[in-house]
């Protein structure tokens, strides 16, 4: 199977799913991708093998108190205070049936309600993390805008005709501010050169840090956070909660950071570009230097 016939029979399953639960598809597929990103990042859950991601521990599938924890009975899992529900029909509730686990989830979310406050209440009292609630809602809204949960395309962040050079300098020693490692990639040019979204994705960050300087930060749907620090400035509409999609301006290659707002100029003009992922407990860097030299391929080849 292709990764487009992936992404169309996940899309046929978010609209039938909607189509009986009146959950609007695109926050189920923003639930169904969240945990996938979680479980493929983390060495305690399963990791995905059919089309969903959602994952149910079976205490929450078949319920606590159910003595067989392997129960498929939608009765005795109900009677127990499970999850598990029958999606399509063949009177059995099963954790690995794609259509039953995204069933379940947007059963239990339609006792909150179908409009976006209630289901942050619903998703609220089910993952009990504000990161969890920010990171699911900013999906819903990025494959609600585009219509599509495919969402991989990327870009270079600086124009390929620019005179800039990088290496690898991801886990270099930083010394300003204590000692650190770099948790990027430094992109050399000139000052005012444009730089460009990555991703499709949401401005969860934008402002002032005294490391990075001018920043921004956009969160794409694949769990990763991208980091641009340094700038000049931003792009003149740009705000926090935009949507953002490769190649769209964001700002200008600067030297600002090291100090109180304003401080500029205490070393070369650069983009420093970072990424991180987010495993439900904490985020981290990775190296970005061998996602630049792809993205920089796949720009040209697209010019």
């Amino acid at each position: 199977m292709t990764q487009e016939e992936l992404y169309q029979k996940r899309m046929e399953l978010y609209q039938f799913i909607e189509k009986v639960t009146h959950i609007p598809w695109n926050y189920i597929a923003a639930v169904d991708q969240y945990e996938r990103n979680i479980r493929y990042v983390r060495n305690d859950l399963p990791k995905p093998t059919g089309l969903t991601g959602i994952y149910f521990p079976p205490e929450k599938w078949s319920g606590a108190l159910n003595p067989n924890q392997e129960d498929t009975n939608p009765m005795s899992i109900q009677f127990f205070g499970g999850m598990g529900r029958d999606g399509d029909g063949d009177g059995k509730a099963e954790p690995t049936n794609d259509v039953d686990v995204l069933y379940s989830f947007a059963t239990y979310l339609l006792d909150y309600g179908t409009d976006h406050d209630s289901l942050k209440i619903g998703l609220w009292d089910y993952y009990k993390k504000d990161k969890a609630i920010l990171l699911i809602t900013s999906y819903a809204k990025l494959y609600g805008h585009f219509q599509t949960v495919n969402l991989d395309e990327r870009h270079f962040p600086l124009p390929l005709r620019a005179n800039y050079s990088y290496r690898n300098t991801w886990g270099d020693a930083r010394g300003w501010g204590g000692r650190r490692i770099h948790e990027g990639t430094d992109i050399f040019a000139g000052y005012g050169v444009n730089v460009y979204s990555t991703c499709y994705g949401i401005v969860e960050m934008k402002g002032w840090n005294k490391y990075g300087g001018w920043r921004i930060g956009i969160r794409d749907v694949n769990n990763t956070y991208h980091y641009f620090a340094h700038l000049n400035g931003f792009a003149n509409d740009l705000n926090l909660g935009d949507i953002v999609k490769p190649g769209q301006l964001i700002g200008s290659v600067g030297a600002s950071g090291y100090g109180p707002p304003g401080t500029s100029g205490k070393f070369p003009p650069h983009l420093h570009y970072g990424m991180y992922k987010y495993n439900g407990r904490t985020e981290w860097s990775f190296d970005p230097f061998p996602h630049l030299k792809k993205w920089e391929r796949e720009t040209r080849n697209k010019k």
